[in-house]
């Protein structure tokens, strides 16, 4: 894993790579400590529930780029205006499969949680690969 950070005004970011599904502990991790450094460091409010919420969404989504993605997937956080953008990328170019909520369904249910979550929830492919990207507001009272 690496970490980038940067700050420009009110934009805050921090970017890593992650390379085997043991690494996706250490996601979790960045979104925890890069939200106390959000909190702590610069006075943006981040409810408990957002940030439960952000290291789930976090989990799942690298976790899915690590299973069906063939390489490195690039995790990126970006603040602003009260609200943490998620972005994954990874090499597949298979766009993922959204199934619909069905209860007795064993496992599968990743990016279901993660679009109920998410303010927003996008997939763009790029010249390589794609990008998911999912929106959590920081203040909000989630129900985690």
């Amino acid at each position: 894993m690496s970490d980038q950070r940067s700050s420009v005004g009110e934009f805050l970011s921090v970017s890593a790579a992650f390379e085997e599904s043991g690494e996706i502990g250490a996601a979790r991790d960045l979104a925890r400590r890069f939200l106390t450094d959000v909190q702590a460091v610069h006075g943006l409010p981040v409810s408990v529930g957002a940030m439960g919420t952000v290291q789930l969404v976090v989990s799942e989504m690298v976790t899915n780029a690590r299973k069906y993605a063939p390489g490195p997937s690039l995790l990126t956080l970006d603040v602003r205006s009260g609200a943490v953008e998620i972005s994954v990328w990874d090499s597949s170019t298979a766009l993922p499969a959204i199934l619909p909520p069905d209860p007795s369904r064993i496992g599968q249910h990743g990016l279901e949680i993660v679009m109920a979550l998410s303010r927003s929830f996008t997939v763009h492919r790029e010249p390589v690969g794609k990008r998911i990207t999912a929106v959590i507001e920081l203040a909000e009272n989630s129900p985690l």
